[in-house]
């Protein structure tokens, strides 16, 4: 029963959060450009520099916040304040007040999902927990979110993105104020707590987390045009509202039936198997979408985002469960928040602008500088390094 109530938990923690987070990622660059009427390039800048503040806040706070306090206050603290933060966007504010506001959220926001995986890799190594199951249930809050969006945008404007988050992270920090598994509510002991065991560098000494975190830094920032311009993209193809939310859903379907069934198919598939597909199918994605600019062709592709993010995603929760003690596993989670989810998707969100001011496809061409490297690397160290 414990058990049972503990994959309950995580099932639905990763619900709440990726609800908001099916608002923020996909549709808050064009919120800013449409509904605060700020130009792509401009608001790929601010988007940019948010997101390498929140590779900077989940590299170097997080971990800090986790030895500090439970996982259970750190969660439940970065939704009050990421809540108060959404609010602050209702007055109307000129540029370098928005722009704080965004840097800042971005800084604090994002912090909640490290926060939630490493609880997932916890109750993983402790409870036995199936990841892909719980994690599925993050997508449907996804797939949720990209649908009321769509529907409630298409009814009246942009800004209605706006308040369903601020209704989203009010849910998350109503959730997160219940109890939670013991695992997670256990405090931090300094006294007996091996600290060479938390130090960044010791996590470069396990065989093949260099190379690992490579990779999924390299495939997870592909995702930086199609995060960023997608709702835009979209658009300017003259997607209706509704339209687009449904077809952003698609991808988010597809990554529900494989986190559904990801514990049992691949269970007996080498990690580094998993890089390989994963950079093979995010390199066709991006390929097609910049060769075929239609609308028909973007909803095929959507069924890859099966591939390029969720067996890529999968497979370093798998190393870092299967690899890392306890001890290293929030500082892993942070590593991978803020340079793998973060810092890449930020460096690459700028230069995409710029691309896609010239013609959009080429923003989603640029992509794969990043995932055929990944090819590539994967096959020189697969035998080496043997992960």
């Amino acid at each position: 029963m414990i058990l049972l109530g503990n994959q309950r938990w995580l099932s639905a923690s990763f619900f709440v959060f990726f609800f908001t987070w099916g608002i923020f990622l996909p549709y808050w660059t064009g919120w800013l450009t449409i509904e605060k009427g700020l130009a792509v390039s401009t608001a790929s800048v601010i988007m940019g520099i948010g997101m390498a503040a929140r590779a900077l806040s989940t590299f170097l706070v997080f971990p800090i916040l986790t030895q500090k306090s439970s996982l259970r206050l750190v969660i439940q603290w970065l939704s009050i304040l990421s809540l108060i933060l959404a609010v602050l966007y209702l007055p109307a504010s000129p540029l370098w007040v928005l722009a704080v506001i965004t840097i800042i959220f971005s800084a604090v926001y994002p912090m909640v999902l490290p926060a939630v995986e490493s609880g997932a890799t916890v109750l993983m190594q402790t409870e036995r927990i199936h990841y892909g199951k719980s994690r599925s249930f993050g997508s449907i809050g996804y797939t949720a979110a990209l649908l009321l969006v769509g529907a409630a945008t298409s009814i009246w404007s942009e800004q209605a993105i706006l308040y369903l988050m601020i209704a989203g992270l009010t849910a998350t920090v109503l959730f997160f104020m219940r109890s939670a598994p013991v695992a997670l509510t256990t405090q931090p002991e300094p006294s007996s707590m091996d600290r060479s065991q938390t130090k960044l560098r010791t996590l470069f000494q396990t065989k093949g987390f260099l190379v690992v975190t490579v990779l999924a830094v390299l495939l997870q920032g592909a995702h930086a045009a199609y995060y960023s311009f997608g709702f835009i993209y979209l658009d300017d193809l003259g997607v209706s509202g509704l339209w687009i939310g449904v077809i952003l859903n698609v991808a988010v379907l597809f990554e529900i039936l494989f986190f559904r069934i990801s514990d049992q198919l691949l269970a007996n598939v080498k990690i580094s198997t998993m890089f390989l597909i994963a950079a093979l199918g995010s390199t066709t994605r991006w390929i097609v979408v910049f060769l075929f600019p239609i609308t028909a062709v973007f909803v095929v592709t959507q069924v890859l985002h099966a591939v390029s993010f969720g067996i890529a995603h999968y497979a370093f929760i798998q190393f870092i469960s299967t690899r890392l003690p306890k001890q290293q596993i929030a500082s892993a989670q942070g590593m991978y928040a803020a340079f793998a989810m973060s810092l890449s998707t930020a460096i690459l969100t700028i230069p995409a602008g710029y691309l896609y001011d010239i013609t959009p496809g080429f923003a989603f061409l640029g992509m794969a500088v990043c995932t055929i490297p990944a090819i590539f690397i994967v096959l020189i160290t697969r035998k080496k390094l043997a992960y």
